[in-house]
């Protein structure tokens, strides 16, 4: 593999501290212009920050490209070791891929010699494989976590992709799927992949051996297996942690197939400095003074189908009155009740109005959201065209709220 790099490349990651071990003398510096997610993985919340935590998805601010570029002028004069520039979140790069193109062709123009890499969770990757490569990113990180649907299923909770939101085995299958498109179009593209693997007791520990297998056939140089770091407010929050001879025994059992960091410290999202001494607190123009400062939040307005006032349990075309609730910080809460028509009273009479699902649409207009347990093709959408997210089910009134507030925070 190593064969085929050009002698740049070669040099290049000698320097990068992230691929080579003995490159730990040079300097990185991750530029936080990504703040949007299209997944949500059950070992991520990016709602705290500190100046002590040091865990991938936090910052303590976000930049804008203009804000990217003088921030990367005032590291570099500081620091004379400073050979990488990286876009690692705190959300995912490609997700934001206009701000991290931008950030990249500013600082690139700036500076013509410095590496730029990026990390992803590849949901994206396929489609923007040759804009990356014309952007002269040359190392590039995917997290993988599993290659068995059934296990990403355990991982990753909702994956938005083009406008639509997919859970369970249907969501882990699409995101399996696009990471290994974007890993086989990368081939022989000149990059240096590397593969991010969170290490999860009891549910992706096992399977591990099996995906390093596969990623050696797709040309990746690096597997990093890390240990899950439970952060408070996941859904992983009380699992439990991997030991440093329960990691090191995993890396080196994969070490037969792929070759294993050892030294990953974990970085944040707006890492600046030699790894293990991350100094961009010296650079932050507002450090955070509380530990664990939550983020603002937006109010969420839903709309919800329900008989029984508990459930919701209603198809929406049956549907005497809706209920409107607000998803807040301080929790959820019953607004009002609102008539509407009922435009389907009966299979004979199931053929929607224009009228009535007018008059549907306003009553919902000011809504993020609705749940019902059934809806029809034509509603939907209209409703959708309004930019109103759809949720059929059948569940208690509070958990499928909280779970449509969590779904639209991705797609946002």
């Amino acid at each position: 593999m190593e064969e085929t790099w050009t002698q740049d490349l070669q040099e290049k990651t000698q320097k990068h501290p992230c691929y080579c071990e003995s490159g730990h003398q040079y300097a990185r510096m991750h530029i936080p212009v990504a703040p949007k997610c299209n997944i949500q993985c059950n070992y991520c919340n990016r709602k705290y920050d500190c100046q002590n935590e040091s865990r991938p998805g936090v910052t303590s601010e976000v930049l804008n490209p203009e804000q990217a570029l003088e921030k990367y002028k005032l590291v570099k004069a500081r620091l004379d070791n400073l050979m990488v520039v990286g876009v690692a979140g705190p959300g995912d790069a490609l997700a934001n891929f206009i701000e991290t193109k931008a950030s990249i062709q500013l600082i690139r123009t700036y500076d013509p010699n410095v590496t730029f890499c990026l990390s992803t969770n590849g949901l994206m990757l396929p489609d923007y494989v040759d804009e990356i490569v014309k952007l002269g990113v040359t190392h590039i990180t995917v997290t993988i976590n599993a290659i068995d649907p059934k296990i990403g299923a355990k991982i990753y909770s909702v994956i938005s992709y083009k406008g639509r939101i997919y859970s369970g085995e249907e969501g882990a299958a699409l995101l399996i799927q696009k990471q290994f498109e974007g890993l086989e179009k990368l081939k022989d593209r000149n990059v240096v992949l590397k593969v991010n693997t969170v290490m999860i007791k009891g549910i992706n520990d096992e399977h591990i051996p099996e995906l390093v297998k596969k990623l050696k056939e797709y040309g990746v140089y690096l597997n990093n297996i890390m240990p899950l770091i439970p952060a408070k407010g996941s859904a992983f929050e009380n699992m439990p942690q991997t030991s440093n001879a329960e990691l090191n025994q995993l890396r080196r059992k994969c070490a037969i197939d792929l070759k294993q960091m050892y030294h990953c410290r974990q970085c944040r999202a707006d890492a600046i400095g030699i790894l293990g001494e991350d100094i961009s607190f010296d650079f932050r123009k507002a450090a955070c003074s509380t530990y664990h400062q939550p983020v603002k939040e937006k109010k969420y307005r839903i709309a919800v189908a329900s008989k029984t006032g508990r459930l919701v349990d209603q198809h929406f075309g049956h549907a005497e009155e809706l209920k409107i609730y607000e998803y807040s910080e301080k929790g959820i809460s019953l607004l009002e009740a609102r008539r509407v028509d009922q435009y389907c009273s009966g299979v004979e009479e199931c053929e929607d109005t224009a009228s009535k699902i007018d008059k549907m649409l306003r009553v919902v207009s000011d809504c993020d959201a609705l749940l019902c347990l059934r809806i029809g093709n034509s509603p939907r959408k209209q409703l959708e065209a309004k930019g109103i997210f759809i949720s059929e089910l059948y569940e208690e009134i509070e958990a499928a709220i909280s779970k449509a507030v969590n779904q639209l925070k991705i797609a946002s």
